[in-house]
């Protein structure tokens, strides 16, 4: 996938093309489905597929108090399109200047000059422009006039009524749980960061953990203990993941996320790895010991084995 940090990186020449427009966080399985209509029409009519979004939330921007935690970095997000397929992704920095750019001057400049658009494949409630007030029948107003047509494409329900969001994933992942979030995703939820030196309470305690650094990509879930997978250079491990300040010992940073790898006593000092959440073994409690902690860590290794049916 090739990815343009801005108009101006999109060669001249660049091919008609599908576009799709929108925040993508998370790159959920709703945002999967508008993905794939696009492709079936860049495949259907010889044309480029090209996913449109921006370097960051527009509240961010217009509204920090109302602006939500990603679900992932510009980087994970960027990942998880290329997996999709796309041709290539291009970037918007949501400054000032696009925030005040006219909803038929951003139809003008990143649909028919830069990206050459044939089709454009939205969602129900996307906006766009300043003040948002670029909508769907705009596009197809100015779409019959610039030789473009505009595909709506449904939200997608999988338990009846509420669609699938970010904001539900987040939800789930507040509550910490991470197979339903999992589900609406269509990918197990991720946080990526080095690998840092703790205070080596875990190889005390005899299972030693992956320590990631406090500047992790991805929203980490709720406190508690997982099962799941540690990703080094590509290769998976199986694991034990512990989230949360550690209520039995003091000075333990909010929000440490803890992967102890099963069976295995791994140097991964420094690395940058991916620790996946697969399910929720239990929540987080304090304990009156270390031999009750050391009891309760080797039963929740015993259901993360189980849960990940590791031999």
């Amino acid at each position: 996938m090739r990815i343009f940090s801005g108009v101006e990186q999109v060669p001249a020449d660049w091919a008609r093309s599908a576009v799709s427009i929108g925040k993508f966080d998370g790159v959920h399985a709703g945002h999967r489905a508008l993905i794939d209509a696009m492709l079936l029409a860049a495949d259907a009519e010889a044309l480029a597929s090209v996913v449109v979004t921006f370097d960051r939330n527009p509240l961010a921007l217009l509204a920090p108090d109302d602006c939500p935690t990603a679900l992932v970095s510009i980087r994970q997000k960027l990942d998880l399109l290329a997996g999709t397929g796309v041709d290539a992704t291009l970037l918007l920095s949501f400054d000032e200047a696009l925030a005040s750019l006219p909803a038929e001057d951003f139809v003008r400049l990143i649909l028919v000059d830069t990206l050459h658009a044939a089709r454009v494949l939205i969602g129900h409630d996307f906006r766009f422009g300043a003040k948002g007030a670029g909508n769907a029948a705009l596009l197809c107003s100015m779409g019959a006039e610039l030789g473009f047509t505009v595909d709506v494409i449904d939200d997608v329900h999988p338990d009846g009524d509420r669609r699938i969001s970010s904001t539900w994933i987040r939800e789930l992942l507040d509550s910490g749980d991470v197979a339903g979030a999992s589900r609406l995703l269509g990918h197990v939820p991720t946080v990526r960061g080095e690998v840092v030196h703790g205070a080596a309470r875990g190889r005390e305690l005899g299972y030693p953990t992956a320590n990631l650094a406090a500047e992790s990509e991805g929203l980490i879930p709720a406190d508690g203990v997982y099962a799941g997978w540690l990703v080094d250079d590509g290769v998976r491990f199986p694991a034990a993941i512990s989230v949360g300040n550690n209520p039995t010992f003091e000075g333990v940073p909010h929000k440490q996320v803890e992967a102890y790898v099963i069976d295995e006593d791994l140097d991964l000092y420094g690395h940058c790895v991916e620790v996946e959440f697969a399910e929720r073994i239990r929540g987080m409690v304090a304990f009156t010991g270390i031999e009750p902690l050391i009891e309760q860590i080797g039963d929740d290794v015993e259901k993360a084995r189980a849960l990940l049916a590791v031999a």
